[in-house]
């Protein structure tokens, strides 16, 4: 008799056009917080799905829409989640704000996963394009000692800030400065960070985000501020496989060295830039900690409970 056969996420892993996605793991749940992919003024709203075994996923939808953020108009995007206590803090991009204009990066809170969230301070956190980074693709990072900081940046500038505990509002660094710009060689946007074995590593998004060379890099430091010296690419198209794959996020089963890597990609049949799909694969190390550059396939990886 032969082996069964084993059962896959497949790729992409749900239905739709989504983009931008950030994985996290609440309880025994898988979570996925996308971008609608749309015409910047249809992105007036987001979708969430869950799992538990990677392979089935479930529709949240309208878990934040612009009816709840009274200055968001369009253009809603690149959620980051972070959980704290018993509320759950979701920060998104609005508006693809420009100098001058009211939009930016903004915070709403919810006591569930699934929404649904309200604006959190009734304006965004940030506004103001600093350092020349747009205020945009906030990857919100709490290191081992509880402080929180906030990767962000578009336009080919990135900028990181520290949180406050209620995570609310900025606070100053040590030197009393508010923002501090990181930017690695050839960064575009898609700020992410992960640390492992004491080490920070530090991913972004590099080439144009409707592009076929849409792609992801990454560096690794000893301090969150960096310096993050390039290494190289880590994710990117297969001509056989999808075009455009980047803007991911790592999920890290708890307890173990399992690391899995969602990102978007587009499928080879699509010429049209928001014709985008979330899609999961294996992220692994080698024995001196760099990250293998990851295989596009249309498999996906194998169903997996959180115990």
């Amino acid at each position: 008799m032969g082996l069964a056969q084993e059962t896959k996420s497949g790729n992409p892993i749900f239905e739709g056009w989504y983009a931008d996605p950030e994985g996290v793991i609440w309880g025994k749940e898988y979570w996925i917080y996308p971008t609608y992919s749309a015409k910047f003024e249809e992105q007036t709203y987001m979708d969430a799905f869950s799992s538990k075994d990677l392979v089935t996923w479930k529709k949240h939808s309208h878990i934040l829409d612009t009816s709840n953020v009274k200055w968001a108009k369009k253009a809603l995007w690149a959620p980051s989640i972070i959980k704290k206590k018993n509320k759950y803090y979701l920060f998104f991009s609005a508006n693809d704000v420009h100098e001058g204009e009211v939009g930016g990066i903004g915070v709403a809170v919810s006591k569930k996963p699934d929404g649904p969230f309200v604006d959190a301070i009734g304006k965004p956190l940030i506004n103001e394009i600093v350092n020349g980074a747009q205020p945009i693709d906030q990857y919100v990072f709490k290191d081992d000692d509880g402080q929180y900081y906030m990767y962000y940046g578009g336009w080919k500038h990135c900028n990181v800030v520290k949180l406050s505990n209620d995570l609310l509002h900025l606070v100053p660094f040590p030197d009393g400065m508010l923002y501090k710009e990181v930017t690695p060689k050839n960064y575009v946007e898609g700020s992410f960070m992960l640390k492992r074995n004491g080490k920070y590593y530090f991913m972004w998004s590099e080439g144009a985000w409707t592009g076929p060379n849409y792609c992801v890099a990454y560096a690794i430091s000893d301090s969150p501020l960096g310096p993050f010296e390039r290494i190289g690419k880590i994710l990117q198209q297969d001509k056989s496989v999808a075009t455009g794959a980047g803007h991911h996020s790592v999920i890290q089963i708890p307890g173990t060295e399992d690391y899995y890597i969602v990102y978007h990609r587009r499928p080879l049949t699509e010429r049209n830039g928001n014709a985008r799909v979330v899609c999961i694969e294996r992220l692994e190390f080698d024995h001196e900690g760099f990250i293998k550059p990851v295989k596009l396939t249309f498999e996906g990886v194998p169903a997996r409970k959180i115990k």
